[in-house]
């Protein structure tokens, strides 16, 4: 896994775990990796995913059944759902929204763009 510098590790194991869940490859109530595991795929040390799960468990996306694993909470779609829109409405949007101010693009080329880029990546034919 490739990491960025401006963000912390865990967080960023944290995205990736959501995209899984997200794209459907990890299934809720379905046991996941093991810290240990997940730490050697994305080459990490295992304190990092440890820390990366304790997050996911605060947010309600995972949970431990202790002797046994990680599972995804039963509700773990709607929760990572939550999680990812309250950093992307407060941490990535305000950006977007200056870079837009300052290139003065206006909201219907926006539209427009938003459209084009929904019907080449996610509709099906």
């Amino acid at each position: 896994m490739d990491f960025n510098n401006n963000k912390a590790i865990y967080l960023q194991i944290a995205e990736h775990v959501c995209e899984h869940i997200l794209l459907g490859s990890w299934k809720p109530d379905e046991k996941i990796p093991s810290v240990r595991d997940l730490a050697v795929s994305v080459e990490v040390n295992p304190n990092t995913v440890a820390r990366t799960y304790e997050l996911l468990q605060q947010k309600g996306i995972i949970n431990n059944k202790r002797g046994v694993g990680f599972f995804l909470d039963t509700d773990a779609v709607r929760q990572v759902l939550a999680y990812r829109k309250t950093i992307f409405v407060e941490e990535e949007l305000p950006q977007v929204f200056k870079n837009i101010y300052l290139l003065d693009i206006g909201i219907n080329e926006i539209v427009d763009r938003y459209q084009t880029f929904i019907e080449r990546n996610f509709k099906k034919d």
